[in-house]
């Protein structure tokens, strides 16, 4: 028994419960054969920072942050950039992987033969996806600490907050594909998202946008990561973030309660 499977049996069970460990456990053992892949979702979000701040960062300058402050458009974008990451590694994670378990594989018939239920199963793939994206949020903190880019303690605050953006579009990516029929249907994945990188006030500030586009911009779930992530990253607390927090809970809330219900029709029909 390796060190990592050793120490989720001997630890205290987590709040996922002990049954949906099991399947963290599993992607955990199945992962160190594929672990090129799992680096590779780290370099993405990196590659942009690097692009933006060495190329388009010394064109744009400086724009004005939270509270009217000015800061570098590298400083800017970077918190942007890890809500972007962990949006799209959760739903990469919870669409393409649960798609191929679900319809080819059938893993998750096998794992129904065990004690877990279609629950467990949610619940289980939606941690793992919050894991990878903990490792990730991590790595690029580190990053924007090596660029200089980081100018409070208060940064790691960030990582709870990726961790958030991760749970709601972990569990609505998990909801959705258990509505795909084939590998045609993560077109329409792909342009959900691209909208929502491009214009969820990533590269520029929300008063930029024409007033009625704004309203449609706050209601991006991303817009709210990003301006969670800005909050910690800039300093720049209101109570807005409280209603940023509760509105990716919700929707992250209702993705899970859907995949669940959606698991227990497709594997017990």
């Amino acid at each position: 028994m390796t060190t990592r499977t050793l120490a989720l049996r001997v630890l205290p069970p987590p709040l996922v419960g002990l049954r949906a460990q099991r399947l963290v456990e599993r992607n955990m053992l199945v992962s160190r054969r594929a672990w090129m892949i799992l680096v590779s979702g780290f370099f993405e979000p990196v590659f942009y920072l690097l692009s933006l701040g060495i190329g388009m960062g010394r064109l744009v300058g400086e724009v004005a942050g939270p509270g009217g402050t000015t800061l570098s458009y590298t400083a800017f974008v970077a918190p942007a950039l890890l809500a972007a990451s962990a949006m799209n590694g959760a739903v990469f994670e919870s669409t393409i992987n649960v798609f191929v378990k679900l319809r080819y594989g059938k893993v998750y018939d096998a794992i129904l033969a065990t004690p877990l239920r279609p629950w467990d199963i949610a619940i289980g793939e939606i941690t793992w996806s919050l894991i990878r994206g903990i490792l990730y949020s991590t790595g690029f903190v580190v990053v924007m600490a090596a660029m200089g880019l980081v100018a409070t303690p208060l940064v790691i605050l960030a990582i709870p907050a990726a961790t958030l953006i991760g749970f709601a579009f972990g569990a609505v990516g998990m909801a959705a594909t258990t509505f795909m029929r084939s590998w045609q249907d993560f077109d329409l994945v792909m342009l959900f998202m691209m909208p929502l990188f491009l214009f969820s006030a990533t590269f520029y500030p929300l008063d930029v946008y024409p007033p009625a586009l704004r309203v449609l911009v706050q209601l991006s779930p991303l817009y709210h990561g990003v301006e969670l992530v800005r909050a910690f990253t800039l300093s720049s607390f209101d109570l807005g973030i409280f209603g940023h927090a509760a509105y990716l809970l919700a929707i992250g809330s209702v993705g899970l309660m859907v995949a669940g219900r959606r698991l227990g029709t497709l594997l017990n029909p």
